[in-house]
């Protein structure tokens, strides 16, 4: 049978069909993004006729793999190589290629909940057996001894996010220190899915590549539809250490074997650009971030902090709601015309019921709507 329906593909069609404003699915409509950065789409126009439409080499154009390395370089402090980088077709597809790569019939993977809806499928198409931790709210922080307990002698890849969708929380540095020691105990490999690495509004981002004890045994992946905006193009990479790199380049080619030659030249054009256009390109995101929450916290809900991603999450218990989240979403958007997800959908057991997400990459105009309309559904539900 096929999977089921997503939350997220459920709610944006009832969405769709109601007319209602769409804060559940995660992709921005801001006029300041616009159909995305100029500069980037100039970029990839220019390629299309300029440069080949052929195909590109199955790891990568070097001028690509050469700025990817660069700018981990002066964002993250990064040390690579061109050799260890492989250019995917989106992230999703990174992550298949690692866990395909990586992960025997039988092995055990540890993943971190609440989770990306793919990472489970795509571990039962590798074979894997999954073995589940949850985050602690209301920080959303990652429980060590928790960790250490569900990682065995049969472990063979530890799956983490951070930053953390929906949650927005990150890893930091001493937690990195103990999942170091962790995976060396276990002789574990680590895939580490940082496709919001670009889109951290507060503090910096701290890839667990900058770990010397991480350093050989890590699976970088990125994604340049979340850096820059442009969900759409589809081009993601992973980084590691060549051995590393070397087998998941191996199951990459069986999957997409290449990924859109002109978006390749683009996005190597869009890396390039200084840290300055990319500390301008988040601050959007960072006036709709504050801009929401003032007001739905000035309208008595809850809103969790969050330093990263594009989501905002509500605290039902703690804003005077007697709602489980799948009630709260439903009826927020059939009462009050406003689509939400549910924070238990990204759990595959013992889901935390009491939390909804909301995405705040949408204009002043329509994130003011949206607030109002729940502030007045909020006097309905208290």
């Amino acid at each position: 049978m096929p999977p089921p329906t997503t939350i997220f593909e459920r709610q944006s069609r009832l969405a769709q069909d109601l007319g209602a404003i769409n804060l559940g699915q995660g992709f921005p409509d801001m006029a300041a993004v616009g159909r995305g950065p100029e500069v980037l789409l100039a970029a990839a126009a220019r390629a299309l006729t300029e440069q080949s439409n052929q195909y590109p080499p199955m790891r990568g154009l070097p001028v690509l793999k050469t700025a990817i390395v660069d700018y981990y370089a002066r964002e993250q402090g990064l040390a690579l190589h061109s050799d260890e980088v492989v250019v995917t077709s989106g992230a999703t597809e990174a992550l298949a290629a690692a866990l395909l790569a990586l992960v025997r019939p039988g092995d055990e993977v540890v993943l971190v909940q609440p989770l990306y809806d793919a990472y489970l499928p795509l571990v039962a198409r590798a074979g894997g057996v999954a073995r589940l931790v949850d985050l602690t709210p209301p920080h959303w922080s990652l429980p060590l001894a928790a960790l250490a307990e569900a990682i065995s002698d049969k472990t063979r890849v530890l799956l983490l996010n951070t930053p953390n969708n929906p949650t927005g929380s990150a890893i930091d540095a001493d937690a990195w220190t103990a999942i170091a020691a962790l995976c060396e105990r276990h002789d574990v490999t680590l895939i580490c899915d940082e496709v919001w690495e670009g889109m951290v509004i507060e503090g910096r981002h701290l890839s667990p590549l900058a770990i010397p004890a991480l350093r050989a045994r890590t699976v970088k992946i990125g994604s340049a539809g979340k850096i820059f905006s442009l969900t759409g193009w589809k081009v993601g990479w992973a980084c590691a250490a060549p051995p590393l790199a070397d087998a998941i380049a191996a199951m990459h080619q069986f999957l997409t074997f290449t990924t859109a030659t002109p978006l390749q030249w683009a996005v190597a054009e869009g890396l390039a650009l200084p840290a300055d256009w990319h500390a301008e390109h988040r601050q959007p995101y960072r006036n709709a971030r504050n801009f929401l929450a003032d007001r739905l916290t000035a309208a008595g809900y809850a809103v969790m902090p969050g330093g990263a991603t594009w989501f905002l999450i509500i605290d039902l218990a703690a804003s005077g709601i007697a709602l489980r989240d799948e009630d709260f979403a439903h009826r927020a958007l059939t009462e009050a015309g406003v689509a939400t997800i549910p924070v238990s959908a990204f759990y595959a057991e013992r889901p935390q019921t009491g939390f909804v997400r909301l995405c705040f990459a949408k204009d002043e105009a329509t994130l003011a709507l949206a607030a109002d309309r729940l502030a007045a559904f909020r006097r309905v539900v208290s």
